[in-house]
């Protein structure tokens, strides 16, 4: 039984990861895009023990059945026969039948693969961009609005001395956290290699009612200055012309 059962779960985790890695892009909810094929090697390594353990476990239960009934059909032996039959009997009531609950995460993860990460990490973990003092960006594109990434717009609000921001029409693309106090951001998470060093990017919207938490939304404003770049004052802040709700993205993370 005990087996059998990690047998069926290997083949479970390996069929949960082939499902989210070979055959959707969920697998971007948990890590980054050029780990695809180690995912694919692992769920296919995966199923083949699975279905390595449960034969051998099939064979040596035949070779069990075989050995009992040759030794129980001697007459001059008859209590060792009884002996194997006890001991036969014992290896298959020693591991209880709710060992199949074990099975119970990895179909879940099969059926029912968890979401990205949203507004409930963003609001425990609000990071800084990484910036080694301040100094001048470049200058934007030419043309409005102008798509900026959340990790850029931040970088040029807290850091940039020379305004390049100023007087453009800049559209961000997040989803949606609120504080208690009301104040809503848009949000990405930016990681380096999966979801669990994701780490949060916030911009702060002023001007426009809160859509509902978690939610997509694209906003296109003007940035608003709130310090001198480089102080604790300089906070990233969108002044709202305009919020669209828009599907959530394939990727929902930013990369560094």
């Amino acid at each position: 039984m005990r087996l059998r059962s990690q047998g069926v779960l290997l083949i479970l985790c390996g069929a949960a990861l082939l499902r989210i890695a070979l055959f959707s892009e969920l697998y971007l909810r948990y890590v980054k895009e050029g780990l695809r094929p180690y995912l694919v090697i692992s769920g296919v390594a995966l199923i083949v023990l699975g279905l390595v353990g449960m034969i051998g476990r099939d064979e040596d239960e035949d070779e069990d059945e075989d050995a009992v009934h040759d030794e129980g059909a001697a007459p001059t032996d008859a209590g060792h026969g009884q002996d194997t039959h006890a001991k036969h009997d014992h290896d298959h009531t020693r591991n209880p039948r709710i060992a199949w609950l074990l099975t119970a995460p990895a179909l879940a993860l099969l059926l029912f693969p968890p979401p990205a990460l949203g507004s409930y990490s963003a609001g425990r973990e609000e990071a800084r961009v990484a910036a080694q003092g301040t100094g001048t960006f470049p200058e934007l594109p030419a043309g409005d609005p102008v798509d900026l990434t959340l990790g850029a717009f931040a970088s040029r609000a807290e850091w940039d001395t020379g305004a390049s921001m100023k007087n453009r029409t800049i559209r961000l693309t997040g989803f949606v956290t609120r504080d208690d106090d009301g104040t809503w951001y848009i949000a990405r998470l930016l990681v380096t290699c999966c979801a669990a060093d994701a780490q949060a990017l916030k911009v702060q919207i002023r001007d426009a009612d809160a859509p509902a938490a978690d939610a997509w939304v694209t906003v296109t404003g003007t940035w608003h200055p709130t310090g001198k770049p480089g102080s604790d004052a300089a906070r990233p802040v969108l002044d709202a012309a305009s919020v669209k709700r828009v599907p959530a993205p394939s990727d929902p993370y930013e990369k560094r």
